[in-house]
């Protein structure tokens, strides 16, 4: 694909910036050539658990120095929807404080009772309880939003059941599929791009995963870059009806191109 100009920036995280608490070689020079050089940024993902501050945080303790407001998760960009759809809404909302914060700063009554939406997000602790609740309202008139699709999610003793496997059981109590709106719908980059005044024509989107990353970016018009430092290997590429725009090894390759 042609080489386009690239004046904006997103990027995934874990398996681009990070891995595993620690940070991937390049990664804190990759955000420092775009804090120093006033490139418009944000990173993404689809993490809905901890906030933009939680992850801050995180991100400085394994070197990356970024501010709060450069970075996007699937819970700001999920609170942004429903403020677009029925502004000072109410939900009922399952997951962590990244999504019950993102829901109040933008408004959003949480309630029980007769909420506009239910909205799924991730937790470590999901409750029957807690379920039960959403299958009912939902068979009640509330609509069905989820902060996005991953099936499992990772922990030191394997993977765990997230947010789409959740989804599923619901789904298959109501009879009702909800809306996801993190990667791979490109509405989440379609909102990360508005917050930062971005073009796609002149944006670029660095990830690890085909199947979310990649296909999300194609979508969204942007030009995609496939590092080699997350789940994806050079040999499953060829597997895909669809192709990055370029593959490098790792987000290192990419400081000059700032």
């Amino acid at each position: 694909m042609t080489e386009r100009t690239i004046e904006s920036w997103l990027t995934d995280m874990d398996g681009v910036l990070v891995h595993e608490g620690h940070a991937i070689p390049g990664a804190a020079d990759f955000v420092k050539a775009l804090r120093d050089r006033g490139r418009p940024f944000l990173i993404l993902t689809n993490n809905s658990i901890f906030t933009a501050r939680d992850l801050r945080a995180r991100l400085a303790t394994s070197g990356i120095d970024v501010p709060e407001e450069s970075i996007w998760t699937s819970a700001l960009a999920t609170a942004q929807f429903l403020t677009d759809q029925v502004p000072d809404g109410s939900a009922y909302a399952i997951g962590e404080a990244g999504l019950t914060t993102a829901l109040y700063e933008a408004g959003y009554t949480l309630t029980e009772s007769s909420p506009d939406y239910v909205v799924l997000g991730e937790t470590r602790t999901y409750s029957f309880e807690a379920i039960t609740k959403a299958i009912r309202l939902i068979l009640g008139g509330s609509r069905f939003i989820c902060t996005n699709p991953d099936t499992t999610g990772p922990s030191q003793e394997g993977p765990l059941p997230a947010t789409g496997a959740v989804a599923a059981m619901i789904t298959s109590a109501t009879g009702r599929k909800p809306y996801f709106v993190g990667k791979p719908n490109p509405m989440m980059f379609r909102s990360a791009l508005n917050r930062i005044d971005a073009h796609s024509e002149t944006t670029a989107m660095i990830g690890d995963r085909m199947d979310t990353d990649v296909v999300a970016g194609i979508e969204a018009g942007l030009y995609t870059y496939l590092v080699m430092t997350g789940s994806t290997r050079i040999s499953e590429v060829e597997r895909y009806p669809f192709r990055p725009s370029k593959v490098v090894d790792s987000v290192a390759d990419l400081v000059d191109l700032v």
